[in-house]
């Protein structure tokens, strides 16, 4: 049974270890849905001051909601719109301090005041994007990206992506 303690965020070592937590947590999951689920639970219990973290994932075309932690969410959205589709567009991360400034931001939470979004590519290919939401404005700084880019980077050495299929 694996057991999940709180993380303490103003440590250095917080994103080292947010990512050592999720490889013990799925280095030996087959499943990719299960996976992502964990990924994006682990996000949500160890983030502070955040009220969505989860998945797109590309299917023909559009970025498909996929596992993820809180309110109801978009269903699809289009590379090149949004946060999520610019960062798929331009395959890089995108911090917004205040999505309300963000032109053609799509608002799936009301409550949501900035965003990252940091894509997921595996072998030169567009897989998806992790997407996650914070209510207050200026939440994720350089620190968070580096982090999470490691933690996608986890998730792209540790799932089996050529079997995600849905």
């Amino acid at each position: 049974m694996y057991s999940l303690k709180k993380l303490d965020a103003t440590n250095p070592d917080f994103y080292r270890t947010l990512e050592h937590e999720l490889v013990h947590l799925i280095e030996f999951e087959t499943e990719w849905l299960a996976a992502l689920s964990n990924a994006a639970a682990l996000l949500w219990h160890q983030l502070s001051d955040i009220n969505w973290a989860g998945f797109y994932l590309l299917k023909n075309g559009l970025l498909v909601l996929g596992p993820f932690q809180g309110k109801p969410a978009c269903s699809a959205i289009v590379p090149g719109q949004g946060v999520c589709g610019d960062a798929a567009l331009k395959r890089e991360t995108i911090v917004v301090p205040d999505v309300h400034a963000f032109p053609g931001h799509i608002a799936c939470d009301e409550a949501s005041a900035s965003e990252i979004v940091i894509p997921i590519i595996y072998r030169g290919q567009l897989k998806g994007v992790l997407d996650i939401d914070s209510p207050q404005k200026n939440r994720f700084l350089p620190r968070d990206a580096e982090g999470l880019e490691a933690f996608v980077a986890a998730l792209t050495r540790l799932l089996p992506w050529d079997k995600v299929t849905f």
